[in-house]
């Protein structure tokens, strides 16, 4: 399904908001602005899958009790009666209730016993004015289930683990519960990239218009592109600092095999993070180019100005000096030239000369084929 930009949220940069100073921990704090939550069960196994939209979160206590591993799915964190209910069926410690529905924040692991909460942070391209958008995933590992939270119903970057599990391509339909979190980290984390492939596309493009026609308008957009990367930056660095925790924890909910797979994943962040660091280096220098090409541009314009204050100041002191009015009748030596026949032509021709001389010498010099205005 294709969303128009109109359906992807505001992207938020700096107004977070936080639990009220003194609150009780677990307090949940619901933004007014959240979603419904709706409930989303796949469960499979070798040979079946199955998908199906859950409207009691009741409904998918049963996957507790299979064989099959269930994905529990919660998009929407704006019914809090719902979130609270599958705290109690799923036994969510209430700090890990308070971390998924109190959104954002940071990305990190924690160890509770018999289950694993991961925190990440989802990128996905959005419309052109926001350059990107970004939400929390919370993943609560079981050994027979995975659960995940998201801030939004309408869009995430798990399609293509659905279509996996739908489609029993890989070896994900014979892998457990701790495969499934690794396969949804990783789509997590591989949709740094279609994003800074649009970033570096943005860079290009103002690169040639900095070099090309530099305007303030241009400034702007290299401001607003380098605080854009500023928050990439942070966010795939928290996301590597977290799966770096995940490969050092020895929780026994991951098994050994998918910690090679997390390694991998680990890699894709390192890689994301240089990525971010290029572009921020690159929008950086993109400041100095302009500032360089609109000293080069002032530049051109002034060498146009002294080639014709050039010119003219030979001009300008002949036709100053027989503006003096001296009287040639008081003395022979008061510009006698003003009697001749042909003084008039004769000074229009020196003036000619001059010009013609001086243009040729400047055109000798490179000038005229390097000035442009």
């Amino acid at each position: 399904m294709t969303n128009s930009p109109s359906d992807f949220p505001q992207q938020r940069y700096i107004d977070y908001f936080y639990d009220q100073a003194g609150s009780l921990p677990g307090t949940l704090s619901i933004d007014e602005d959240a979603s419904p939550t709706q409930i989303i069960l796949i469960d499979y196994d070798e040979s079946h899958a199955r998908k199906i939209v859950v409207d009691h979160p009741e409904d998918s206590a049963e996957v507790l009790h299979t064989d099959m591993v269930s994905w529990i799915d919660v998009q929407g964190l704006g019914d809090e009666n719902v979130l609270r209910r599958i705290g109690d069926i799923f036994n969510l410690h209430p700090l890990v209730l308070e971390d998924v529905v109190n959104v954002p924040q940071r990305q990190k692991v924690e160890n509770y016993e018999d289950q694993l909460l991961i925190i990440a942070r989802m990128v996905l391209p959005g419309p052109e004015e926001a350059g990107f958008i970004s939400e929390q995933v919370s993943l609560i590992l079981h050994r027979k289930a995975l659960l995940t939270i998201q801030e939004e119903p309408y869009h995430d970057a798990f399609d293509p683990v659905r279509t996996r599990i739908r489609l029993r391509k890989g070896s994900i339909r014979k892998m457990g519960p701790d495969f499934l979190a690794y396969a949804l980290l990783d789509a997590i984390v591989d949709g740094f990239f279609p994003v800074l492939e649009t970033y570096g596309e943005r860079l290009e493009m103002l690169e040639d218009e900095i070099l090309e026609h530099p305007t303030r308008e241009t400034l702007n957009q290299v401001h607003v592109l380098k605080r854009e990367l500023m928050t990439l930056r942070r966010l795939s660095w928290s996301q590597r600092d977290a799966l770096s925790a995940l490969l050092r924890d020895d929780s026994q909910l991951i098994s050994r095999e998918v910690h090679i797979y997390l390694r991998d994943c680990y890699d894709h962040a390192i890689q994301i993070l240089e990525m971010v660091e290029t572009y921020r280096e690159f929008a950086a220098s993109l400041m100095d180019v302009y500032l360089s090409s609109v000293s080069n541009k002032m530049n051109e314009v002034m060498k146009v100005l002294t080639v014709i204050s050039t010119i003219f100041i030979p001009l300008t002191f002949i036709s100053g000096l027989y503006g003096m009015n001296f009287n040639p009748q008081a003395s022979p030596l008061n510009m006698p030239e003003l009697g001749w026949y042909w003084g008039y032509p004769a000074v229009l021709g020196a003036m000619t000369i001059i010009t013609g001389s001086l243009s040729y010498f400047f055109w000798r010099r490179g000038w005229f084929s390097k000035v442009s205005i």
